[in-house]
């Protein structure tokens, strides 16, 4: 039997309350297997992941209607990570510091995740192979920044990668200043692919503090479209002490999630849009949630 694993964007609750369930055509997925399976993120109200939640307080509707939960697990599992690092020429001069950024993931890894480094301009290239090793190639300090941006094919790049890895935690963690200028993918194509990888989007901005004000708001729109539509987070223009505590959050969020599987009631394969509405039975929670999924013909 094949599993869709569903991803979370972000939503803060009550007990049982309102969910999201509008649909949104960059949020489509084609489920072809009578089985859903959801890893959710749940923080607290300081955005600390939430661990010994138990089966019973989670319920989860379709449409509306309640599912029966097959399977539940909050075990803590490894993750695969791909880290692309933007190196265009708008990012001249912060590439040190998003070189800087991704060894501090790397130093975050625990026994069994593994994650790969690309860079980006014009074209994508592999740094470095997935690894468990926290060592960092040494070609990562030959990079310099130069040429245009190619954000949307890297995400999809990396979204392809990721669709190959065993792992059930997947994430693709985004350094840039969000302006694409060169990628023959469209933004949507780049999500679409992502999630159909089931890999969560944590966007970096490395934008200038000093930048253009316009263009930077519509540069970080992007960044947090990508973060928001996967269940990933969206980081804006960090630096030194809070880039660090940064990452060590993602590393946190990516090793523990909940693990739901259920058989939907409505089997046809219509190609219609089905709603999920995740409920957990504790207050000031946030629950990172797709909205839903689309059934395959």
């Amino acid at each position: 039997m094949k599993f869709v694993r569903l991803l979370f964007l972000l939503s803060t609750f009550s007990i049982f309350p309102s969910i999201i369930s509008a649909q949104d055509e960059d949020t489509i997925v084609k489920v072809d297997s009578s089985e859903v399976l959801l890893n959710a993120t749940i923080l607290d109200k300081n955005g600390k992941p939430v661990g010994g939640l138990k089966q019973g307080q989670f319920k989860v509707f379709e449409d509306g209607t309640q599912q029966v939960i097959n399977f539940f697990s909050a075990e803590e599992t490894p993750f695969a990570a791909v880290i692309l690092i933007d190196t265009s020429g708008s990012m001249e001069e912060r590439v040190s510091m998003a070189r800087a950024a991704a060894i501090n993931f790397l130093d975050g890894l625990r026994a069994g995740d593994n994650a790969a480094i690309y860079r980006f301009d014009s074209k994508v290239f592999l740094v470095q192979q997935f690894s468990g090793n926290r060592d960092i190639d040494e070609k990562i300090y030959d990079i310099k920044a130069d040429g245009m941006t190619a954000l949307n094919d890297s995400i999809y790049k990396a979204a392809d990668e990721l669709a190959k890895r065993p792992e059930k935690r997947r994430a693709i963690v985004v350094l840039s200043d969000g302006a694409d200028t060169f990628s023959g993918v469209s933004s949507g194509k780049a999500l679409r692919a992502a999630m159909d990888a089931d890999a969560s989007i944590y966007t970096i901005d490395m934008s200038a503090i000093n930048s253009n004000g316009k263009e930077r708001m519509q540069n970080q729109a992007a960044l947090k479209n990508f973060a928001e539509k996967t269940g990933g987070r969206f980081v804006s223009t960090p630096g030194g002490a809070a880039l660090r505590q940064a990452f060590k959050g993602i590393v946190e969020e990516l090793g523990v999630q909940y693990t739901i599987s259920y058989e939907p009631s409505n089997l046809k394969k219509d190609g219609k849009w089905r709603s999920i509405e995740l409920l957990v039975s504790r207050p000031n929670l946030i629950i990172r949630t797709r909205k839903g999924y689309t059934a395959g013909k």
